[in-house]
């Protein structure tokens, strides 16, 4: 499974990209402003993209994308999403306000995208990869996805999160190849973070205190927001880690960029 990192920052700026994944060129999670980076041939091979949230950090290049390459399709396009965020894009984005209702659009029979529902524990079988749902704590209802192809090991991404013992239960029966996980705010800002459930660093090291110590991988750091990204990487590159732990034990984290793309 290719992996290719699209965007991956917190906010907008100058070589900032909001998030968004391809996998195998066929498979987008989050639709942030990354997505604008693919060509037009690439964002027609999409066939299904999975939300963790309604947040516009996360759907902006949604609507965009699919006006720019309906009319190269021969069939909708496939959103999966919980219930309570294709609630939310039907009112809010495809309301034929904000943009049009591309779920009737040319025809309720033929429309340019499909919606559909996925709850936390479903494991989707999509273009020779399996997608698992895992819960994610955030603002509005949100969902972090594993990604592997049968008999490989997974990608996980933790979507937008604050402390989530269910994620690591769960992930800790995974066979992971990479984790990324959010880190939004500084410890300075951390009130703010835990009022917007996301995490700072100091929490961060105790989330991944959660993770059983029976394999290695590495550990990517995402949407930092950019006016704090130095200080988010300094806080985290300070975090101790007890002496006594062996050192496979210890946690390889790294810091992700758009444009890495990585063969899992």
């Amino acid at each position: 499974m290719k992996l290719r990192v699209l965007g991956c920052s917190g906010a907008i700026a100058r070589d900032c990209r909001t998030t968004a994944f391809l996998l195998d060129g066929d498979v987008l999670v989050d639709a942030g402003t990354g997505v604008g980076d693919l060509t037009l041939d690439e964002m027609a091979a999409i066939d299904h993209v999975f939300l963790t949230h309604a947040h516009l950090d996360h759907i902006a290049a949604l609507p965009l994308m699919v006006d720019a390459v309906a009319g190269r399709r021969d069939r909708p396009l496939a959103v999966h999403a919980l219930p309570g965020t294709i609630a939310a894009l039907q009112a809010h984005v495809f309301n034929d306000v904000i943009w049009p209702d591309f779920t009737r659009i040319p025809t309720p029979e033929a429309p340019f995208i499909r919606f559909v529902p996925v709850e936390v524990g479903d494991v989707l079988a999509i273009g020779g990869k399996h997608i698992e749902v895992l819960p994610a704590v955030h603002t509005v209802p949100a969902v972090a996805y594993a990604a592997c192809v049968p008999g490989g090991r997974h990608w996980v991404f933790s979507g937008d999160t604050e402390r989530n013992p269910g994620f690591w239960r769960r992930v800790n029966e995974l066979d992971v190849a990479m984790l990324v996980i959010e880190t939004a705010f500084s410890n300075r800002e951390r009130e703010l973070a835990e009022r917007s459930l996301h995490l700072s660093p100091e929490v961060l090291a105790a989330e991944l205190a959660c993770i059983v110590a029976r394999q290695a991988y590495p550990i990517f750091i995402t949407h930092t927001k950019p006016a704090e990204t130095e200080l988010i990487m300094r806080e985290i590159e300070l975090l101790e880690q007890p002496a006594q732990t062996p050192a496979y034990a210890r946690h390889d984290i790294r810091w992700l960029h758009a444009g890495q793309e990585f063969d899992l």
